[in-house]
């Protein structure tokens, strides 16, 4: 396993064709603060230029938190005209997240709240453990979720389960996250990263031209209707139909042996 520092409080550790993506700043819960934001939106940029990964997991090294979202001591100091020039820099981490080209599995255990909330929100698939609560509190301190939380939590839930969540700002413990749709799977006490990275490793061994191209029809597909859907769809299948991934899965389905992925 390597690993790859972006400043002081993000790492990129990689095992094969998996990158584990790694908030580290416990210190603040790991709280987005102006530097980390430039550093998480730096290792997405690496990252989706990587083609020998094909899954990202989205861990923290916190043992109560995942994320408690943007750090409030800062933007406290912040002039509204320095509040302007932080706000792309804030988008960008979000953003590098959301658009990263492979599968992303946020391995949330802890507090997971506003912007923290948001990063997870931005990854296709959530995993939590007993542990987790999470939110978009943004209301109550005179904000709104502006990480992507007021477009992806009703893609994830509903209009108006979003609005409830959002209007009221409340926290919602792991067994309620779960029945509602904010997290995908609940795990054993502790086992979020562990399950997270199985399914990564389980995603990576799937071809990397398909699963990307998968993900580029489901997130582009989003919010279509049917027709329009099924247009995104088939442009996926031709960049796909004839790839040499392509070639080699039938071809290893045919000889009955694992697939040796060219990634092209």
């Amino acid at each position: 396993m390597s690993e790859q520092r972006y400043g002081e409080w993000v790492a990129v550790r990689r095992d094969g064709f998996v990158a584990e993506l790694v908030l580290d700043r416990p210190k603040a819960m790991n709280a987005v603060s102006s530097e980390m934001a430039r550093s998480i939106a730096a290792a997405c940029a690496a990252l989706s230029g990587d083609r020998d990964v094909r899954a990202v997991v989205l861990t923290s090294t916190h043992e109560r938190a995942f994320c408690v979202g943007a750090d409030l001591k800062e933007r406290n100091s912040l002039t509204d005209a320095e509040m302007m020039r932080h706000r792309p820099v804030s988008r960008a981490a979000y953003t590098g997240v959301l658009e990263l080209p492979m599968p992303a599995i946020a391995a949330v255990h802890g507090y997971a709240l506003g912007g923290g909330f948001e990063l997870a929100l931005s990854c296709d698939v959530i995993v939590a453990d007993p542990s987790a609560v999470v939110g978009l509190p943004e209301v109550s301190v005179g904000v709104i979720p502006g990480g992507g939380g007021t477009q992806l939590l009703p893609r994830r839930v509903g209009a108006a389960r979003a609005a409830e969540l959002i209007f009221s700002a409340r926290r919602v413990a792991a067994a309620e996250a779960h029945a509602l749709g904010l997290v995908d799977r609940l795990t054993a006490e502790g086992e979020d990263r562990a399950e997270a990275l199985e399914l990564a490793r389980g995603i990576a061994a799937n071809s990397p031209v398909g699963v990307r191209a998968a993900k580029k029809a489901l997130r582009l597909g989003q919010g279509l209707d049917l027709r329009a859907g099924l247009e995104v769809e088939d442009a996926a299948w031709r960049t796909v139909a004839f790839s040499g991934d392509r070639a080699e899965g039938v071809a290893a389905f045919n000889e009955k042996r694992p697939a040796n992925w060219p990634g092209e």
